[in-house]
């Protein structure tokens, strides 16, 4: 084995002789001096080490690098079920900043806004919609920090308050509910946090985690209180960016103007943006000629957790693109290109990818690093879904989680597509039947979709996910035995030995082992097997046969050939 002096060692490093010789004392590596040699063995542990040290050095810079940086507001959006009071309180909290303004202003759509408080600015999205929503974070942008769920006092949790929630979770944002409407007469909060524990969402006056916000969206009733919890929560998250880093943004919206032209409305993420630069936005590019904040007013530059309406793409981007600066209109075109070409190549791999049977899904699972199945559930009835449900509950494992991220009555829709695309899902119905555009549209996304009539079929196809995801275990089975009495060289050189089979069969595709004297010596396959010099498949107890070895040439008499194979144990 390759020696190395530990002078040398050090110098490769780029460390002084003393701070290594201080690390082998700390590994207990024994030395002379500096000049004393290492075996390749403790040089590769040492690089090793070296390595793991440097590597969590940088990642501690790296944190207390982002420590320093100047704070940036969080970014809100507001989700629920139809009617429960999305739009009026973002209408609220729009009209409340309006006042703020001097007469006169005017107010411009850039697909956010933000509200100022004395204990912070809080910039809320101004798309509200689960679909609009996830499809953003599809596209890989982590847009809203914080999801506020908002929920009608006199209607409580519904099919689209649940959706609303796995849609945050997906896209990994704190959560924050919102009971509104509680200036109604028929109002039950109380009720509504009973709803809200059952999905496991325990109140913090329950002593659980849940930030729960009674407001009425109308009259302006906790919207303060409902501002302060999120700028709390946003203080624990201690959210900050960097205005000097190089300008990266996110496509809110596009829309075309017949007198502008594209108008793109962008929410900076980092660094600075300034008029005059040149973008890339997925597969378009523009230079920025001019900037407009939600308050109508023009900007020259535009930092972090700043929306902004942009003037100057030649095309219109996709919602949630990522929003790049680049140096030239040479690099944005060059980018553009790339990434269009880029894109037909990656839809060309897809479509032969595509999961079209449980099998191939089953596939694309066993690929995955982490062990889990994400699930959407649609069925017929409560009480359909209710059983389905206790019987998954049990089919987690320690190495493989069921994941339930939505169970509701009625027939798949397409905002379940979407969601299961973001979360790598499977959409399982029972009893219902998926529209055709609910169909079509989980082609294209590559999403299972499957229907079933009968529950414990529908059992049976997750258990043969989680049975996809679980690592198999095998135990050894022995086939048979067969005692060397004879052994023979070829003219080739190649030994064989003659053998009674004593036990069971040899069959030639089996694994083989050589015993002597009760321990194995050998472990391989065998390279040919025969009877009266006829080549034969097997050899069952009672026969003779000649038999060959691949990689072994050293039989004895008395040595025991053993045949065996490994079989999976049934989970």
């Amino acid at each position: 084995m390759a020696k190395i002096r530990i002078y040398q060692l050090a110098k490769e490093l780029g460390m002084k002789n003393e701070e290594l010789l201080e690390l082998l004392d700390q590994m207990g590596v024994a030395y002379k001096s500096h000049a004393s040699t290492l075996s390749e063995e403790d040089a590769e542990a040492v690089r090793e080490l070296v390595r793991e040290q440097r590597g969590l050095q940088e990642k501690l810079a790296e944190e207390e690098r982002r420590k320093s940086l100047p704070k940036r507001p969080p970014v809100v959006v507001i989700m629920g079920h139809v009617d429960h009071g999305k739009t009026t309180l973002l209408d609220y909290l729009r009209k409340s900043r309006i006042a703020e303004k001097e007469a006169g202003g005017i107010t411009q759509h850039v697909g956010a806004f933000e509200v100022k408080t004395p204990q912070g600015t809080v910039v809320f999205i101004d798309t509200p919609g689960h679909e609009a929503f996830t499809t953003i974070r599809q596209r890989g942008a982590r847009v809203a920090d914080i999801a506020v769920i908002v929920i009608a006092a006199d209607d409580g949790v519904m099919p689209q308050t649940e959706e609303a929630i796995a849609h945050a979770k997906a896209a990994g944002a704190k959560i924050i509910f919102a009971i509104n409407k509680i200036d109604l007469p028929q109002a039950d909060p109380e009720k509504v946090k009973r709803q809200l524990m059952e999905l496991g969402f325990v109140p913090e006056e329950y002593g659980g985690d849940a930030i729960v916000v009674p407001i009425s969206a109308k009259t302006g009733q906790g919207v303060q209180d409902l501002l302060e919890m999120i700028l709390l929560l946003a203080e624990l998250e201690d959210l900050r960016a960097d205005p000097n880093a190089e300008p990266r943004g996110v496509i809110l919206e596009s829309k075309l103007d017949k007198l502008a032209g594209v108008l793109v409305n962008m929410l900076v993420q980092e660094g600075t943006f300034r008029v005059g630069d040149y973008v890339v936005a997925g597969e378009v590019y523009g230079r920025i000629r001019a900037m407009t904040d939600s308050d109508g007013n023009r900007l020259q530059e535009a930092g972090p957790g700043k929306p902004v309406q942009v003037l100057g793409f030649s095309e219109l981007p996709h919602a949630g693109d990522t929003v790049e600066w680049v140096p030239d209109q040479e690099a944005a075109k060059e980018i553009a290109e790339e990434r269009k070409e880029e894109r037909l190549r990656r839809e060309e791999e897809e479509k032969s990818r595509r999961p079209r049977t449980m099998a191939d899904l089953l596939q694309m699972l066993g690929e995955k690093e982490e062990k889990e199945v994400n699930l959407i559930l649609r069925a017929d009835t409560q009480g359909s879904l209710e059983a389905i449900q206790a019987i998954l509950a049990r089919e987690s494992t320690d190495e493989v989680k069921v994941h339930v991220l939505l169970a509701q009555v009625g027939a798949p829709t397409e905002s379940d597509v979407l969601l299961a695309s973001t979360a790598n899902a499977a959409i399982l119905a029972f009893g219902v039947n998926p529209p055709g555009s609910v169909k079509k549209k989980a082609e294209e996304k590559g999403v299972l979709l499957k229907t079933f009539r009968i529950i414990y079929e529908l059992i049976d196809e997750v258990r043969n996910m989680v049975k996809g995801q679980r690592a198999p275990q095998y135990k050894e089975e022995v086939l048979g035995r067969a005692e060397v009495r004879a052994v023979f060289r070829l003219p080739t050189g190649k030994q064989v030995a003659g053998c009674m089979v004593t036990q069971g069969r040899i069959p030639r595709n089996a694994q083989v082992r050589v015993l002597r004297k009760g321990q194995p010596i050998w472990e391989g396959r065998i390279a040919s097997l025969k009877r009266f010099k006829e080549d034969v498949r097997e050899v069952a107890q009672g026969y003779e046969c000649g038999l060959g070895l691949e990689g072994f040439d050293d039989f004895q008499e008395g040595d025991v050939v053993e045949a065996f194979q490994m079989v999976e144990v049934p989970a």
